[in-house]
């Protein structure tokens, strides 16, 4: 992917599909339309996945909660929510093996009577998940739970129910997407902001208006369709094209904290299935750290970036403490993230909580524009298909969707063991070999091959963690890296995970990204004084 090359197509082409948002379901939307023979632009305000799809709790799932819900209330919808899930799990494991794997997860039980109730749930989850191969759920004893999760409080605990959902790198599982579209003949671009819509005599858009966020120039993008796969911004996309339309998305926020490896210290996921808002909360092993979520609040101000307060930081923290021998504080604090979740609603009298992550795919008679509102991580392939199958009525066309057998960028020939010759290859320390393989899959050779013109690209970025220099050059020549951030948040996920040694290869990653992207000092130091102001702000935030 060239930013510069992308421009320029953008500029000089019409396309048949313009996709505002390179969120997951733009992203997904994107590689079926072009698979289906359509000539596709995506396009976004910001980085590829830089908002809710990149602040995800990282699971790929049906939804315990929902489950639950449906049978205590007989709810159909919520019934049929986990089922399109648990359909899209394998789908999502198997497309991409580098980024998505299966996660045990742990639910601590005090007593036999809980310890029947939720195994019979997982048991009815179980049969929903026909079209995989992940272990059925397990009963486990407290002896079995506390060799697979020794950190637990054994004077409470009385067994624990083990079952079986999936984990991906959420931000860079989107790149993958967009990075499989591209290469499949779509024009992607990031940091293009919408300005306003075209449109011809009829009233239907037949163009949009844009800028290009880093430079500042204005141009107009030449599309017969326009599809808009915002999220939480989708009213306003909706609005620009059509005012008279009501409201649809009610944003909710959810917020994480990230705590040391060995709060848990086990390569095992736990659910906390009760919390005092009613919710479900996770604590999962990522990326050599913890992270326990997450909250549901109503949010007010989506255009301010959404992070986390002292309130949602105890009360994860308090969430969790009861299930611990050694008790946490704020104080252990690494990172945290906040991200918004585009819920439907037509009542707004409803809380978020009660509100169900489907989608719905909205066509506006007025002006043409397709709205893929709702929905969530794990469906958004199904969410794709079903904005591309409208679009192939709209054009009255009938074309397959081959998604749910296409592999990602990444995932092509790919073999776990690859980290072993990367080792022989490169030299590379086997941390090193296999986080490059986890994050780049069949592709991290080419890092490799960076190194064996300039050796210095060998050298890690943190003591304390796998990344290399060589990352920062492949991502600047291949993943359209223009900020610091976008590396260290979503290319590495550093940021996630560890605010003060992001703080620390802030310096390292603009000089690297300087030299390839031809900044000039004053450029470089101004990308250097935005990010780590926000990074020191979170940190003294966290005290």
């Amino acid at each position: 992917m060239n930013r510069n090359t992308s421009l320029e197509k953008l500029k000089s082409e019409e396309f048949d599909i313009c996709i505002i948002g390179a969120g997951a379901s733009g992203a997904g939307c994107a590689l079926d339309a072009v698979l289906r023979g359509y000539k596709v632009a995506i396009i976004d305000r910001k980085d590829f996945a830089s908002e809710t799809s990149s602040r995800s709790t990282k699971l790929i799932h049906g939804g315990v909660r929902y489950l639950e819900q449906a049978v205590k209330k007989l709810d159909f919808a919520q019934l049929k929510q986990v089922k399109h899930g648990l359909e899209e799990r394998h789908i999502v494991l198997n497309n991409a093996p580098h980024l998505a794997r299966p996660l045990a997860l742990l639910t601590p039980v005090n007593s036999w009577i809980e310890g029947l109730y939720y195994k019979v749930g997982l048991q009815i989850y179980d049969t929903f998940a026909t079209k995989d191969s992940l272990p059925k759920s397990k009963w486990l004893s407290k002896k079995e739970v506390l060799e697979k999760m020794p950190s637990l409080d054994r004077k409470t605990l009385h067994s624990g129910v083990l079952y079986y959902d999936g984990q991906l790198d959420d931000a860079r599982y989107c790149l993958a997407l967009v990075q499989s579209a591209s290469e499949a003949g779509a024009v992607a671009a990031n940091y293009i902001e919408v300005n306003s819509f075209e449109k011809d005599e009829k009233g239907k858009i037949n163009a949009v208006t844009v800028s290009d966020m880093q430079s500042g120039d204005s141009f107009t993008i030449k599309s017969r369709m326009v599809i808009n796969c915002t999220g939480p911004f989708s009213d306003k996309i909706r609005l620009a094209a059509n005012p008279k339309l009501p409201e649809r998305i009610r944003p909710s926020k959810g917020v994480h904290v990230v705590l040391p490896y060995e709060t848990l210290n086990s390569e095992y996921a736990m659910l906390i299935p009760k919390t005092s808002d009613g919710r479900v909360v996770f604590a999962i092993p990522f990326e050599g750290a913890m992270i326990i979520g997450t909250t549901d609040t109503e949010c007010k101000d989506i255009n301010a970036e959404p992070t986390l307060n002292q309130e949602e930081k105890q009360y994860l923290v308090d969430t969790l403490n009861p299930y611990l021998a050694r008790k946490i504080d704020i104080s252990q604090l690494k990172a945290g993230f906040g991200g918004l979740r585009p819920l439907l609603s037509a009542d707004p009298s409803k809380s978020t909580k009660s509100l169900l992550r489907d989608h719905e795919i909205e066509v506006d008679s007025h002006s043409g524009l397709i709205s893929l509102l709702g929905g969530k991580w794990t469906t958004y392939r199904l969410m794709a298909k079903d904005t591309i199958d409208v679009a192939d009525e709209v054009f009255a066309k009938k074309n397959s969707c081959v998604t749910d057998q296409y592999t990602l960028a990444g995932g092509e020939n790919y073999n776990p063991e690859l980290w072993q010759q990367l080792q022989t290859d490169f030299g590379f320390e086997e941390d090193i070999c296999r986080h490059l393989v986890r994050k780049y899959g069949s592709r991290a050779i080419q890092i490799g091959a960076l190194t064996l013109n300039d050796p210095a690209l060998k050298q890690r970025l943190s003591a304390r963690y796998p990344y290399i220099k060589a990352e920062v050059v492949y991502g600047t020549q291949h993943e359209m890296i223009v900020t610091p951030r976008d590396f260290l948040a979503r290319r590495i996920r550093l940021e996630i995970t560890d605010w003060k040694e992001t703080l620390h290869c802030l310096p390292v990653v603009a000089e690297l990204m300087s030299k390839s992207l031809g900044w000039n000092e004053e450029e470089k130091q101004k990308q250097i004084a935005g990010y780590s102001a926000e990074l020191k702000k979170y940190i003294s935030d966290a005290g």
